[in-house]
């Protein structure tokens, strides 16, 4: 079987385990979150990104993100002054992904490769919750948009059916929503939405 199905409000700790092992083991899975499934890794996992870029034809532009279980975890990541660190924490949890520099405790592979930036987000999905929570650590992810579609997949037995061969477990959940998370770009230091999605971007408009 390459999925396992947790209970939305009350994951089974029994099958936490099982993918916090998957995870330690080098592999990849997918997941749902508060703004559809996305494809994750552990953070120093070379081969899982590489199978996340296989996966979905990325470029070496792509900026993956990094799945954090709270908002204290973000100062070890990224780099951010006072006013970001105002609207982050105003919208957090929730579905949004920032892009901001990377520290030295991101590894390189992690970063985009020319503006050595990465993205963060803290997903408001009680299975993701449960599961970064037991890891201890965040997650590398990607949302799981296929190669020719723009919409971010929902359902997990669908997950299942079309990529359950590429990646090492799928977990099945109800995601929290079906539109990707809205993008806000600290690149050049004022934000910049660079994708309109799930969540209020009023804010940076």
């Amino acid at each position: 079987m390459s999925y396992v199905e947790l209970h939305p409000v009350n994951p089974q700790a029994r099958l936490i385990d099982r993918v916090v092992g998957v995870l330690r083991e080098g592999g990849l899975i997918a997941l749902p979150t508060d703004s559809g499934y996305a494809l994750a890794c552990l953070m120093g996992n070379k081969s899982g990104i590489d199978r996340i870029r296989q996966i979905r034809k990325l470029d070496d532009k792509h900026n993956y993100s990094l799945l954090c279980d709270a908002f204290s975890r973000l100062g070890d990541l990224v780099i951010m002054d006072n006013s970001q660190f105002r609207a982050m924490k105003a919208t957090t949890p929730g579905p949004y992904t920032f892009i901001l520099p990377g520290t030295k405790e991101v590894p390189r592979m992690t970063l985009n490769k020319k503006k050595h930036t990465i993205g963060v987000r803290i997903p408001d999905h009680r299975v993701v919750q449960s599961l970064l929570a037991a890891l201890g650590q965040p997650l590398v992810a990607s949302s799981l948009i296929l190669p020719g579609e723009d919409q971010v997949m929902s359902d997990g037995f669908e997950v299942d059916d079309k990529i359950g061969s590429l990646v090492d477990l799928v977990v099945v959940a109800p995601v929290g929503g079906d539109e990707a998370t809205s993008v806000i770009d600290y690149t050049d230091g004022v934000g910049r939405v660079a994708r309109h999605g799930a969540g209020d971007t009023s804010l940076w408009e």
